[in-house]
């Protein structure tokens, strides 16, 4: 697991850990086009003000429903790179109950080297993503 005292779910922590095994910055960005291109499809109606991730020069949608004690996450963006941003939060972080996913902190951001790759807007707009997400579980529990 990470060598830091976080712990991460299980699930985030093998999305970060497939990102620290990748050392050129292309192959970061590569893996991030891989994620977004996996990510199901927003449905329209869903892309309004209350789920629009404020910070992001981006579009970028976020909503959350709880099922059966965990949180189920769907997102969209404009932009393919920040796509793949939602794709890989929503993978590490989707079927977690809401207060596993409010104790998660944002460092996990940095052991992937992704800060290295991004733009400061898009990597602050990642973490601005990754706020959203967390006000959301919260707001369900």
């Amino acid at each position: 697991m990470s060598s830091s005292q976080t712990v991460f779910p299980a699930k985030l922590a093998k999305i970060v850990e497939r990102f620290k095994r990748r050392s050129n910055p292309k192959q970061k960005y590569e893996q991030l086009l891989w994620y977004g291109k996996k990510l199901p499809v927003m449905p329209e109606e869903n892309k309004v003000a209350e789920n629009k991730v404020h910070g992001c020069v981006s579009q970028v949608y976020i909503t959350a429903i709880k099922e059966d004690g965990k949180i189920l996450y769907q997102g969209d963006s404009d932009a393919q790179l920040v796509k793949g941003l939602v794709a890989f939060l929503i993978e590490g972080l989707n079927g977690l109950p809401p207060e596993e996913i409010i104790k998660v902190q944002p460092n996990f951001i940095e052991e992937t080297g992704l800060q290295v790759s991004l733009t400061p807007s898009r990597a602050n707009g990642f973490y601005n993503i990754f706020q959203l997400m967390k006000k959301k579980a919260a707001e369900l529990i």
